[in-house]
């Protein structure tokens, strides 16, 4: 399957905010669980949020618990990640994907045949 889109990225002071979006490739990502990844440089890509299909059932990794809110666009088909408080340590280059599952507090997987889109770069500096 073609990769997911993202946009939204930008340079921004810390403490800012940004609005990121996932959009698919001729295909909606309604009824798909989506994921939000970021990979910072010579890191591994590290989960930051994902949202189920039916966008009741979130999860945030520790660092941007609190910070970070992700949620639905059903008219628009689109999952978006709302960052606030930016810290230089969420720079990074931000991408999403579909994963299996969100349930209990946990995300699933990606699938193998899901591959990584372009993303989006997320700059925090002064």
């Amino acid at each position: 399957q073609l990769p997911l889109v993202e946009s939204g990225g930008g340079l921004v002071q810390p403490g800012g905010s940004l609005r990121l979006s996932c959009a698919g490739s001729g295909r909606s990502l309604n009824g798909y669980a989506i994921g939000w990844f970021r990979q910072a440089p010579g890191k591994e890509h590290e989960e930051v949020s994902c949202v189920n299909s039916g966008g009741d059932e979130t999860t945030y990794s520790r660092s941007v618990k609190g910070r970070f809110t992700i949620g639905r666009d059903v008219a628009d088909h689109t999952v978006y990640l709302q960052m606030d408080d930016l810290k230089p340590e969420d720079t990074g280059v931000y991408y999403c994907s579909r994963v299996y599952y969100v349930q209990y507090g946990s995300c699933g997987a990606r699938p193998m045949s899901e591959s990584w889109g372009r993303g989006t770069q997320v700059t925090v500096s002064s």
